[in-house]
Parts: C-alpha cells; structure tokens; sequence
C-alpha cells in the first residue's frame, strides 16, 4: 500500500514504543548506576548465583571477551564478586553482592511500574492476549526467551576522564 502512514504500520509502532521504553528504562536505571545490560546479567545470576563467566556468555550469547567487560562493569560498582569455581579452577564464579541484591529489587521495581504505565490502557485479559502475541512475534523472528538483543551488540562504555 503506497504512502501508508507510519502509525497503520505495526513494525513502526513496536519499534516506536520498543525505543520509548528502552529510553525510560535506561533513564530509570541511572540513579541505580545500572545499564539495562548490567540488569539482564544481574536477573540471571539471580536466579542461578555462582555462574562462571563462560556460562553467562553462553546463556545470554555474549562474546566472552564482552562478558568479562561487562562482569567487570558490575565488579567495578560493587555488585558482583568473583570467586574460583568449585569445579573448574580455570574458571570464575561470579556472585551477587548485598548491594546487587539491593539494586536489583529497585530496577524490578523500575520495571514493573514501566510495564504498569505502557499498559495501562489495556485491561488484564489484553496484557496476557498481548503478552502471548508478543512472544509468538518473537519465536517467529528466532529471539531467545528472556535474552534482550541489544545486550549482545553493547560495547563497553570508555572510562570517563
């Protein structure tokens, strides 16, 4: 269809609302020193600690060298600790901190109330009916469950001066 405009196509309106969101979330997450990388590796050490950093880059298919970046980003503000893995000493274990604990409570918290505005026009029947269109558009385009893209395309920050 010629000349169709931008808020009839839904590609533009995913992408419109994705960077909208994206952009508050980054905003939200400052005050916390968090990225939204920094929360992804965060929320999945949450749920399995301990980790090595070869785990990490596989499960959120992260470059290693990119990984140990990141891992050092969160080191760096007190959020995670390295440890020898208790069954491979080539490797490190890496650990959530009280602080990391802390932080990633309030960034859920930063989260949920995003999600609450986004959605708030929508009833709970069309949340979970948008919630499953949603990831059946992402199965189709190959994206893994619970793994943000724009985590494998970040690069470390350059030190401030």
């Amino acid at each position: 269809m010629p000349n169709q405009p931008l808020d009839d196509r839904g590609v533009f309106l995913l992408s419109q609302i994705g960077h909208h969101i994206a952009y508050l979330f980054t905003a939200r997450l400052a005050p916390l020193g968090l990225e939204p990388a920094h929360f992804g590796i965060l929320s999945h050490l949450a749920a399995v600690d301990g980790r090595s950093q070869q785990e990490l880059a596989d499960l959120l298919k992260v470059h290693r060298n990119a990984m140990v970046g990141l891992v050092d980003e969160l080191e760096e503000r007190g959020l995670v600790r390295r440890a020898k893995h208790p069954t491979d000493r080539r490797a490190h274990a890496v650990h959530l901190t009280a602080r990391a604990r802390w932080a990633l409570a309030a960034a859920e918290a930063e989260a949920e109330a995003i999600e609450n505005e986004i959605l708030a026009p929508l009833d709970d029947a069309e949340r979970a009916h948008l919630v499953q269109q949603l990831r059946r558009l992402s199965a189709h385009a190959g994206l893994p469950p619970g793994i943000h893209p724009g985590l494998q395309r970040r690069r470390r920050a350059t030190p401030s001066v």
